[in-house]
């Protein structure tokens, strides 16, 4: 995690001062600050866009009875794109892009579900790829894959009884 923050709050600041002197040598100045405008102004117009898609999407798996995992995994990426582009530099406009883009945010939802799953070391949860692996048939679905052996026991919480209905 210290790492994570490093690059986050010293090398992207550096990679994005760098980038921007360069395109500023190329084109000027101004054409620079123009284009810098214009790539906020557009992210802010996908952010409300995609973002608006992907409430409607939650919605609608709520709705349906579905978890939400993919919908909430693409919301995440569409604030962290948003964010992205809002904040000034091309490097950082670049992987908001990737972000909020659908093509290239369904590469990294799947991406994202993977090391979380992997991190929380649950497969089936995030219904990432390890979740497709358990579910292939053929596969058993005990703590080994094997099949559990076992008895029934009755414990008396079995179904209500049958009351007859009253007449009339």
């Amino acid at each position: 995690m210290p790492a994570l923050l490093v690059v986050a709050l010293v090398v992207v600041p550096l990679v994005e001062i760098y980038v921007l002197v360069q395109v500023g040598q190329v084109i000027g100045a101004l054409p620079t600050i123009a284009l810098l405008l214009v790539m906020s102004l557009l992210g802010a117009y996908l952010l409300r866009r995609e973002g608006a898609r992907t409430w409607r999407a939650f919605r609608t798996a709520l709705q349906s009875g579905r978890v939400p995992a993919k919908e909430v995994a693409d919301g995440a990426l569409v604030i962290l794109g948003g964010a992205l582009l809002l904040t000034p530099g091309f490097a950082t406009d670049f992987f908001g892009l990737a972000c909020v883009l659908p093509p290239s945010r369904a590469v990294l939802r799947r991406m994202l579900t993977g090391v979380v799953a992997k991190r929380l070391g649950v497969g089936g949860l995030l219904g990432g790829m390890a979740a497709d692996r358990l579910r292939r048939p053929g596969r058993g679905t005990g703590a080994a894959g094997g099949v559990v052996d076992g008895e029934v026991v009755d414990d008396g919480y079995g179904p209500p009884p049958q009351r007859p209905l009253p007449p009339g």
